[in-house]
């Protein structure tokens, strides 16, 4: 089974699109659809070594303007994405990438040991490391043999 982003203004813009055809006018500019808010895409995976990892796709950002925390077992990336300040509005033909600020919560199990969360940004991509407790990493018990 393949695994799709759900986006719920998908189908807005697709209805959106179809009433602006059939009049004729766009009601709706693209600038103002770039503006709308944004959420960063995330994969949330498992590793061999037993730790969850969250990698966000954050293109075009500087790491100063994110921010990552953990508090009461919800790790929360927040962050702005700023427009290129090179460039004025009236320079534009068509925007399509989104800007502003973000921010995605996800709630933690309470195998993680939050002290030893690490968090990396390369290339655009923010690696989050949440290392489990030890004792909810899985161990292997010796058994013994009476004679």
């Amino acid at each position: 089974m393949a695994i799709t982003r759900f986006d719920p203004f998908r189908e807005f813009m697709t209805v959106q699109e179809r009433m602006n055809r059939l009049f004729g006018q766009a009601y709706l500019r693209d600038e103002e659809l770039s503006r709308a808010a944004w959420v960063p895409p995330v994969d949330i995976y498992e590793t061999e070594q037993h730790d969850l990892v969250i990698k966000a796709e954050l293109p075009d950002m500087a790491r100063e303007d994110i921010e990552v925390t953990v508090e009461h077992n919800t790790l929360t990336l927040k962050g702005t994405k700023k427009a290129p300040a090179e460039l004025k509005d009236e320079q534009y033909r068509r925007v399509e990438r989104q800007y502003g600020a973000f921010s995605r919560s996800f709630s933690l199990p309470n195998t993680v040991d939050a002290a030893k969360v690490s968090a990396e940004y390369k290339n655009g991509v923010l690696t989050v490391k949440l290392p489990f407790r030890e004792e909810a990493r899985p161990r292997t018990i010796t058994v013994d043999v009476a004679a």
